[in-house]
């Protein structure tokens, strides 16, 4: 279970989410949902640690450092002083909304890095070419440097790829269905939930297209800051046909 406790992110002294209180519990699908400037990527990089990103207690925003208190708590661990690559050992995933290229850095490297001797190479490379031949991604793009040459759908399942291989508990995937094609997107779909026993997935998106494959058990609504509606599937497809002005 991953718990928000009275969470306050600030971006360069300005205030993005206000006194969020949340718990996402293991083996569920979050879906939040909000309009453009709402906090939904804040969230989701204050959740990773992104050092750009400041967090506090809503009681105490005029601090410029994290503090003390227990912010946010993984299955009843304190990550809220933890830098990104503690959280991820902790078993927090957070996929790019634009995935980067590495000149010179192939995806079996990047992985051997991550995984830092808890995957033989060999175990990685097979893992590798199973999840990419279910994701559609070719044995050519595979072995390029990361990305290279990659269209934005490519990007996307390679990401998908690299969060299946590094197997955390709670996976973030902020806007993964951005620059997909219909095929992809039920690849992708259809390749998460395949192995989703036992992990917390929170997307985030603006549309609802990628729920009609990934059923949410959940759909979080984010509008300045704070999520104003808690609902099930069908939240999401009232925010379709209304817009948020009907939240």
């Amino acid at each position: 279970m991953l718990q928000l406790n009275n969470l306050t992110v600030s971006v360069e002294d300005k205030i993005i989410i206000k006194d969020l209180n949340f718990e996402f519990e293991s083996g569920k699908t979050y879906a939040i949902m909000g309009p453009n400037g709402s906090g939904k990527s804040t969230l989701a990089n204050a959740m990773m640690g992104h050092p750009a990103y400041i967090i506090h207690h809503a009681s105490d925003v005029s601090r410029q450092t994290p503090n003390n208190k227990d912010l946010i708590v993984l299955d009843g661990k304190n990550l809220t002083e933890m830098e990104s690559n503690k959280r991820s050992d902790e078993g927090i995933f957070l996929s790019f909304q634009s995935p980067l290229t590495l000149s010179g850095v192939r995806v079996y490297q990047l992985l051997q890095l991550a995984l830092n001797g808890k995957k033989d190479p060999l175990q990685i490379r097979h893992e590798a070419k199973k999840y990419a031949k279910e994701l559609g991604i070719s044995e050519e793009l595979l072995g390029r440097p990361l990305n290279e040459g990659a269209s934005g759908g490519e990007r996307k399942k390679m990401e998908v790829l690299q969060a299946a291989i590094l197997d955390k508990k709670v996976l973030i995937f902020d806007e993964v269905d951005t620059g997909v094609d219909v095929d992809s997107l039920k690849q992708i779909s259809k390749f998460l939930i395949k192995y989703k026993k036992n992990k917390t997935y929170i997307v985030i998106t603006h549309y609802n297209r990628i729920l009609h494959y990934l059923k949410p058990d959940y759909v979080l609504v984010m509008i300045s800051g704070k999520i104003v509606k808690v609902g099930g599937a069908d939240l999401a497809y009232e925010i379709e046909k209304n817009g948020y002005t009907s939240i």
